[in-house]
């Protein structure tokens, strides 16, 4: 089953890491406390719940279910940032982006269907589930397989603020980690991304 992604451009590629220029996304996000495995399996459950029917279509009480899509998506969120609408973070520096161990907040979404908008998309009955609307971004992403401890999470995420350092590239936005299959699949198999959010090359 062919499952969507969100649609992008690759604009450099050197071994491993990629810059891509990513079109507008329609997330459903949610935040959560935590180390990273229990935000991860919290959220997913949550944003799924969602997805598979807790929702309600606009003027009906009917629900529906939404398609699911790849990846899945968790961001380290500094607990100083307060929640607004839409939910954004200030841009920091690399060194203080690039640190993860002892992060306890973690933001999770989802990326929609490309053919829902805010107006047409069915509305989370979970008030912990938001949906936001992204503009078009460009991205440093470092892509690897295997599993993801966070050790291995912060060497990568290392690896690829290195890499930004090395092109003179500006970090606009904390790291974040796409997972893209399911929790089957054999670590080789896996393709995972470090994903950050950098100003236009």
């Amino acid at each position: 089953m062919t499952i969507e992604e969100p649609k992008y451009e690759v604009i450099q590629v050197d071994g491993p890491f990629e810059i891509r220029h990513y079109a507008p996304i329609l997330i459903a996000e949610t935040m959560i406390e935590g180390d990273m495995d229990e935000a991860s399996n919290k959220g997913f459950r949550l944003i799924a719940d969602f997805i598979f029917g807790n929702n309600q279509v606009s003027n009906s009480n009917e629900n529906s279910r939404i398609a699911m899509t790849a990846p899945v998506t968790m961001e380290p969120v500094s607990t100083k940032i307060a929640m607004t609408a839409p939910v954004t973070i200030e841009p920091q520096s690399s060194e203080s982006n690039a640190d993860i161990q002892m992060v306890k907040r973690w933001r999770i979404h989802f990326v929609m269907p490309s053919q829902f908008t805010l107006s047409n998309i069915p509305k989370p009955k979970n008030n912990a589930v938001t949906l936001r609307e992204v503009p078009s971004k460009f991205f440093l992403v470092h892509t690897y397989s295997g599993f993801n401890s966070l050790a291995r999470v912060q060497s990568k995420t290392d690896e690829a603020f290195a890499w930004a350092n090395r092109k003179s590239l500006k970090v606009m936005s904390s790291p974040q980690l796409s997972r893209y299959d399911p929790p089957w699949t054999l670590p080789m198999f896996r393709r995972n991304e470090i994903m950050v959010e950098i100003s236009a090359p």
